[in-house]
Parts: structure tokens; sequence; C-alpha cells
């Protein structure tokens, strides 16, 4: 297989100074939009990135499922991988890969937990089939099998039977509260145009723009 052809000019279009507002969240919430509405498959998935104590990074693909002005949000599994690197190093990257649209965003930041009422909010509008599997996967932890899995997610929907599915105690949600922001957008001949928000000690945003 020879990958060195494979390649492909970006021509959708440029990004301008001019154009960018002072606050990133705007910009992104923007671009979230149109990511949403240009039909794009699975258009809130970004990766997200933690490190081990020994230095490890790893990654994987998440949902996010909010936004605002203090943070990116996504759920989990507080016993899983990525929550356990996130406790020994709470500093992590995201990135939005909208290929279609020849767009990317990275977000660098720490991570925090948001309060129970937020992650029980949010349980509580997950499909019910989605919130028994919460209880039954110990994730990332070894298994046998998938059977293993079945058998157990069956024991957990015997056990709630037809009541209301509780917030597991060991899952729930992080806060990315981002110090920098960056807004990929291809450009033709390898000439991208990147801007990149960097958080100040005063709260404010300075808008560099980075070489492709």
């Amino acid at each position: 297989m020879n990958l060195e052809q494979f390649r492909r000019d970006y021509l959708q279009g440029g990004l301008r100074r001019n154009d960018l507002p002072n606050d990133p969240f705007a910009l992104f919430a923007g671009w979230q939009q149109q990511a949403i509405q240009s039909g794009l498959l699975d258009p809130t998935a970004m990766v997200v990135a933690s490190v081990d104590a020994a230095g490890q990074p790893s990654q994987r693909i998440v949902l996010l499922k909010n936004v605002d002005e203090q943070g990116f949000v996504f759920y989990t599994n507080y016993a899983s991988r990525k929550a356990q690197e996130i406790a020994a190093n709470a500093k992590v990257a995201l990135l939005f890969p909208w290929h279609v649209m020849e767009r990317q965003v990275r977000v660098s930041g720490e991570a925090t937990k948001v309060d129970a009422a937020e992650s029980a909010h949010y349980f509580a509008v997950r499909p019910r089939e989605s919130q028994l599997a919460a209880w039954a996967s110990p994730q990332s932890t070894t298994i046998e099998s998938r059977q293993v899995l079945l058998d157990k997610l069956a024991e957990v929907r015997g056990q709630f039977g037809d009541a209301e599915v509780p917030l597991p105690p060991l899952w729930g949600g992080y806060r990315v509260i981002p110090h920098e922001i960056e807004f990929w957008q291809g450009g033709g001949n390898r000439l991208h145009d990147r801007f990149c928000y960097r958080r100040q000690p005063d709260g404010n945003w300075l808008i560099v723009r980075l070489a492709p």
C-alpha cells in the first residue's frame, strides 16, 4: 500500500482575523452548529487525550454533551482509564476533527468533575438501555468475554425492573476548562488558516495567527 499519493487540496474557504469574535466559545458554537446542519456523521464527536502517571498519552473518542463559557463537558465512568489518568494529571486535550468541512478545533485545558446534580440531570435523559449499560460495564477493566457483559446487563435489568434507573456512583461528567483553543481552516496549497485563542490572566483572550 502506497500512502504517499493520498492527498487533496483544501478549497472550501478561509479564515480571516477580522471575522473572528473576541470570544472563542462564540466561534465554536457557530462551527458546531454548522457541523450539525451539514449532516456530518457524529458532529459532536471529539478526541480526548490524557496522560498517565508514567507520561504515556492515550486517546479515545467521546461525545460532547454541553459547552458553555466555562468549558466542554463529556461523561464517562469515573473508574475508567481516562478517569484514572485525569485523577493523576488533570491536563487534557480535545480535538474536533470535522474533515468534511475542512476544519479542526483543538482545545488544551484542565478537566474537573461536574457536580452530581449536573451529572444526574444528563443521566436522566439518556436512553434507558444506555443507563443500564452504565451500571453493567466495568469500563476499561479486563473481562473474559462479551457474554460476561451481557450477563451483567441482564442482572442489572432484573435489579431495576421497571423502576427509574438512578445515577451510578462511579459515573458522571468532566468539564474541560480551556486555556487555549485553536481553530484550523484548510487552505489551498497547504496554506491553512490557524488562529489560536489564549486565555490571559485577566480572563480575556489573546488571538494569534499560527503558521500552517
